[in-house]
């Protein structure tokens, strides 16, 4: 049991750093230091949402994982 879930523990955290990756640059902390866009403000749509949420559910799962890991 504990191999299974540290080998799933592994395959969400890769998962969660390609989402990551995967999402697209704001200027969000940019415009905090003089980078241009201050008042540039843009909703998700479409797989730019999808790999949002995918990117929360990683990491409630990968949260979740590891307090499994700790129990078990």
């Amino acid at each position: 049991m504990y191999n299974i879930l540290l080998i799933a523990q592994i395959v969400v955290a890769t998962l969660l750093i390609v989402f990551i990756l995967l999402q697209q640059r704001g200027t969000a902390l940019g415009s905090a230091f003089g980078g241009e866009g201050g008042g540039f403000y843009a909703t998700r749509r479409g797989l730019q949402k999808k790999i949002f949420w995918l990117t929360i559910i990683c990491g409630v799962l990968f949260i979740i994982l590891a307090l499994a890991n700790l129990v078990i």
